[in-house]
């Protein structure tokens, strides 16, 4: 038996800027910003828009689709609680509004591609909810 195994897994850290993004992934939506002033869309959350600064943003449900940018297989993972799940893929996915967020990847590491369509999925560890992307699939 590991010892790593009572090490609990660090869950996010919520702030009041982004607790409607986490109160969103608990329902199993993926929301991200939207600035009413120029209408981009925002990710991370951020209490002013980076685009035009106005601090005029709203929350709007994304697609939660996307494509794969870059990826990383992890074999030494940063927290200690993690190391037991090596090895996994952390990935930079650009959603299909524009905005791009680094994530975890539900996706075998032969199967990984530039450019690959990714959909969100909503995966519990330890009590919290967490959105990771697989693979979408075509029809």
């Amino acid at each position: 038996m590991s010892s790593l195994q009572n090490i609990s897994l660090p869950g996010p850290t919520i702030t009041p800027v982004s607790k409607p993004f986490w109160d969103s992934v608990a329902a199993g939506k993926l929301s991200i910003q939207q600035c009413n002033s120029c209408q981009e869309w925002v990710f991370y959350p951020r209490e002013h828009c980076p685009h035009c600064l106005s601090d005029d943003l709203t929350w709007k449900e994304a697609s939660g689709s996307g494509s794969l940018k870059t990826w990383s297989v992890i074999h030494r993972a940063g927290h200690p609680a993690w190391q037991d799940r090596t090895p996994y893929v952390v990935g930079i996915v650009e959603l299909e509004e524009g905005p791009s967020l680094l994530t975890h990847l539900l996706v075998k590491e032969e199967d990984l591609a530039y450019k690959m369509k990714v959909k969100v999925s909503f995966e519990v560890i330890e009590n919290h909810t967490l959105p990771f992307f697989t693979k979408e699939e075509t029809q």
